[in-house]
């Protein structure tokens, strides 16, 4: 996949932090008492996690999770964030926020916003006052993170969208179905495939992604309880549009 093939250009010691690698993605990706036992020098170790090809050129995969500069090579691998006072792309802009770095770094400020912007009302007509968000966060936490992983690097210059409207977020990712997932199967059962396959498994050993497969399962089953509709995918040829309705 697009994610494993090396950045023309691109240097270990020129473009990877190496000391956030070692200090924040090795320890999530390698158990530690194999990094105990583990004498390989840095560059052994890229290899072996698939961060670098064999004749040296980091990944894809290795810009955007530990690159120094991700948005140089990748001018759209970032998250735009924008909240809108009103229903429509028309209405008055209340905030907007570029969101860049690398993909950990972008989902944790990401996380930041979405519980900034949620509202919750207090239900004080029982016994226990109630917290009731109009959003549930694990929800849209999932969706953004999905959007991210399965997003299209290799020839979209297109941000990650999140539009927050009075009565709706709405989530774009740049990059179509792909693999074995169409616009009639998408969302069903069984129906996965990863465009970015070593990027999704680095998100999962970083813990934004639980299991594999489940991410959709899970943000219905989030909605529901929390009492919104269920999410409304609308899967393009260059994008996957979702919207969540408001509480």
């Amino acid at each position: 996949s697009y994610d494993m093939t090396g950045v023309t250009g691109a240097s270990v010691e020129k473009d990877l932090d190496m000391e956030m690698f070692r200090a924040k993605y090795l320890p999530h990706a390698v158990s530690p008492e194999a990094l105990d036992q583990n004498d390989r020098e840095p560059e052994e170790q890229l290899q072996a996690l698939r961060l670098v090809t064999p004749n040296g050129e980091p990944t894809a995969t290795a810009v955007l999770m530990v690159g120094k500069d991700p948005q140089y090579w990748f001018p759209g691998s970032y998250i735009q964030f924008v909240r809108y006072d009103g229903n429509e792309v028309t209405d008055p802009v209340k905030d907007q926020i570029r969101i860049d770095g690398t993909l950990h770094d972008q989902l944790r400020e990401m996380d930041k916003v979405l519980r900034a912007n949620i509202a919750t009302a207090l239900d004080t007509s029982g016994t226990k006052h109630i917290e009731q968000p109009d959003y549930p966060y694990p929800a849209l936490r999932e969706l953004v993170c999905n959007a991210v992983v399965h997003r299209n690097y290799d020839s979209s210059p297109a941000p990650v969208r999140v539009y927050w409207y009075a009565d709706k977020v709405e989530i774009s990712s740049p990059g179509g179905v792909y693999g074995s997932v169409t616009k009639e199967n998408f969302a069903q059962r069984g129906a996965t495939s990863y465009r970015n396959g070593t990027i999704a498994e680095a998100m999962k050993n970083m813990g934004f992604m639980q299991q594999f497969g489940m991410g959709i399962p899970t943000v219905q089953r989030e909605l529901q309880a929390n009492g919104n509709s269920p999410a409304e995918f609308d899967p393009q040829d260059n994008f996957v549009f979702v919207t969540v309705k408001r509480k």
